[in-house]
């Protein structure tokens, strides 16, 4: 998915606006630690990628069900690769999808961001916001979530505002232009296949 950062980041002004929320707001105290990106693979791993990239975006899911495994198992797993993922917000649903997945904390956000993403046409194109809420409470569940979790979880308008303003503040580190993209030790690089992820790699660790 394409983007201009000027769009991007007036997407994110518009979010932190009026018609945020699923629910009803209920409040947190300052910036707690879910509002943090989230990373797997050894912190001193020789390689470091940064993926951005939006839980509505199609062609993030397919990365995510058709690369990722490949590369977490080849690479992560095996201590070369630190991988880090930061979510685009084109959408009040892909807002909604990133706090769902904090719901269980650190521990289970990949598995949750999993799940998003390989059931991303049932929530992210439900017929209306409240079908869309209800699909992502069924993939919550299905994460081993329970109705208070969500309940806090997707009306806490303070996490909402902090996640905004994180990703704003990742749109100045990083000109972003489309989803997926990906730094790769400090260099920009747009969606690509897997052959072409492994050779980028194994330049970094040649």
């Amino acid at each position: 998915m394409t983007i201009s950062r000027r769009d991007s980041l007036k997407t994110a002004a518009a979010l932190a606006a009026l018609g945020l929320m699923p629910g009803a707001a209920f409040a947190q105290e300052g910036e707690g630690p879910l509002t943090r990106t989230f990373s797997i693979g050894e912190d001193d791993a020789p390689v470091h990628i940064i993926e951005y990239a939006s839980l509505t975006c199609p062609h993030c899911a397919t990365f995510h069900t058709s690369v990722f495994p490949r590369l977490r198992e080849e690479y992560v797993d095996g201590g070369q690769v630190r991988f880090e993922f930061r979510e685009v917000y084109f959408d009040r649903l892909g807002l909604w999808g990133g706090m769902l997945a904090r719901c269980g904390g650190g521990m289970r956000y990949f598995g949750i961001v999993d799940l998003l993403l390989k059931n991303q046409p049932a929530w992210s194109r439900a017929a209306s916001p409240t079908d869309a809420v209800a699909e992502l409470r069924r993939i919550g569940a299905q994460a081993g979530l329970t109705e208070a979790q969500m309940d806090e979880c997707l009306a806490d308008a303070e996490l909402a505002e902090a996640l905004v303003a994180k990703y704003q503040e990742h749109m100045e580190e990083h000109a972003i232009s489309g989803t997926p993209a990906f730094v790769i030790n400090g260099r920009m690089h747009s969606n690509m296949s897997y052959d072409d992820f492994t050779r980028l790699i194994d330049a970094e660790l040649s």
